[in-house]
């Protein structure tokens, strides 16, 4: 557990029922304003249920100013730039990371509804579903109790979810075996399916092509590398999987719209801090 701001800041562990879906549990109770933070692309879907202040995201256009949503409950597919968010009061909120193919299966929505947005879970649980499931956790004893809460929600819908497709599947456990070091061509032959079939299960079943997949995934393996694991930054783009340096560089500007040595500047930092190497969306890390 991490103190922050004087709240709290907490992880969760799925049981092993529910462990290929959801990559963790994540629990914050601010005491006051939280500094603005950047959320970075990552390959998880995010749900949020939350109460007290909401929290507030930032949306920036380069030809106009950045526009402002708040949100009690959201849904936040596969991104492929940052976002600013923070809570601006005293605030308590559960968060859940899904894997894309355990957000397929527990929603039942294709995916590209959600890839670089963001949705209210009523939108697709149901009108009333977030109020009800807040308010379990509002009246649970601690975060082990809300965890249990989530656990249980989750695992009812599940009984009933489809399965995802198993040519998907494979795919996805490719490209997360490989941290997106696997050409498009490569993940054909090795699935035994055409490109044109895997750009169309893909937009259904994860929400972004594989393409796409591949550089959040590198981007996530170029900044999750444990301190001192590279002599320098073109060590970490071959280690990576990235053509050279030059490459990396306008992958991370892209993505996040910093360098890669301010990125991992930072999250160097941030695993120093914590002792433990980032994962996740790696969100509430980086101050803006």
């Amino acid at each position: 557990m991490e103190s922050r701001n004087r709240g709290e800041y907490v992880e969760g562990r799925a049981s092993k029922r529910l462990r290929a879906q959801v990559v963790m549990y994540r629990g914050h109770r601010t005491g006051g304003p939280v500094p603005v933070r950047l959320t970075l692309p990552s390959a998880t879907v995010t749900l949020i249920l939350g109460w007290g202040d909401p929290l507030s995201l930032f949306h920036e256009a380069p030809s106009s100013p950045a526009a402002r949503t708040t949100w009690h409950a959201m849904l936040a597919g596969l991104q492929t730039s940052s976002v600013k968010g923070g809570y601006e009061g005293v605030a308590e909120a559960v968060e859940v990371e899904f894997t894309p193919l355990g957000a397929y299966m527990y929603l039942g929505l294709p995916l590209h509804h959600l890839a670089n947005g963001h949705m209210h879970p009523d939108e697709v649980l149901g009108t009333g579903w977030s109020e009800r499931l807040t308010e379990q956790l509002i009246a649970a004893p601690d975060w082990e109790g809300r965890w249990a809460v989530i656990e249980n929600a989750l695992a009812r819908r599940m009984v009933n979810a489809a399965s995802p497709s198993p040519v998907v599947a494979e795919a996805w456990s490719r490209l997360r075996t490989c941290h997106g070091q696997l050409s498009a061509k490569d993940l054909a032959a090795a699935t035994g399916r055409g490109s044109r079939r895997l750009q169309v299960l893909f937009r259904e079943q994860i929400g972004l092509p594989p393409q796409t997949v591949n550089r959040i995934l590198r981007f996530q393996r170029a900044l999750t590398l444990p301190p001192g694991a590279c002599r320098s930054l073109a060590d970490r783009a071959a280690m990576c999987g990235y053509y050279d340096q030059a490459h990396m560089s306008r992958d991370f500007r892209d993505l996040a719209g910093l360098t890669p040595a301010q990125l991992c500047a930072l999250a160097d930092r941030a695993a120093s801090r914590s002792k433990a190497p980032i994962d996740g969306r790696l969100a509430n890390v980086f101050a803006h």
